[in-house]
């Protein structure tokens, strides 16, 4: 099965050409990708070179945020308004056929193409390293010492708008060569999740451990 959620219009950048039924342009399904997963790949060139780099994010709206100290290279770059691109992966099965050719992945992907800029606004700062907290665990940024002047010198925050933007999606069962459905090897799909183990308390930590984290889970994220 395929899912073609056409409920935006991309621009020639983002338009998926390879396995076009894969394509998603909604904005709510993108945000649901971006929403579960925790870290992002940023990819820019300076000076010819090309870096991608694993980063993690926050979401405000339509608003991508990352952050970094303000000395890292990433950092430094990007705040002189060069082109980014962003992506995001979901890995949710390996899909195993008959022939190896056919075997492939369910998946959930993100492209976003834009420009950083650094954020300068002091308040907008403080409202992306919450967003960046709480992308991650729900309800921390309240729960914990929030971020000092020391800290906050030390710390670059960078924007870029989710405007344009693709996914790709596959989901569903192994597609075969209709020759090879007749070969004996088993074909289906393995499921793959992220599950949630038991919190390790810190040694020096006097805490209960709270309901936040008791339930603490990657799905169904608003």
């Amino acid at each position: 099965m395929s899912t073609n959620l056409n409920s935006s219009n991309p621009t020639p950048r983002t338009r998926v050409v390879r396995e076009s039924q894969r394509a998603v342009y909604d904005r709510d399904a993108v945000n649901q990708i971006l929403d579960e997963a925790f870290l992002c790949h940023v990819g820019f060139a300076v000076d010819g070179q090309p870096y991608v780099i694993p980063t993690s994010y926050g979401r405000d709206g339509g608003m991508l945020y990352i952050h970094g100290s303000a000395a890292s290279r990433m950092l430094r770059n990007l705040d002189q308004g060069v082109p980014v691109c962003i992506t995001v992966t979901l890995l949710d099965g390996l899909v195993l056929a008959r022939s190896i050719f056919n075997h492939s992945m369910n998946y959930r992907s993100v492209v976003i193409l834009g420009t950083a800029t650094l954020v300068d606004d002091p308040a907008e700062k403080l409202a992306a390293l919450r967003a960046l907290s709480e992308h991650i665990i729900p309800h921390r940024w309240d729960d914990s010492r929030l971020p000092n002047e020391k800290e906050l010198k030390a710390t670059s925050v960078l924007r870029i708008p989710i405007t344009e933007f693709s996914a790709k999606v596959r989901v569903g069962p192994t597609v075969d060569d209709e020759e090879d459905y007749s070969f004996p090897t088993w074909a289906g799909v393995i499921p793959l999740d992220t599950t949630v183990g038991a919190p390790i308390r810190d040694e020096r930590c006097q805490r209960e451990l709270p309901a936040y984290l008791k339930n603490y889970s990657r799905k169904k994220r608003s």
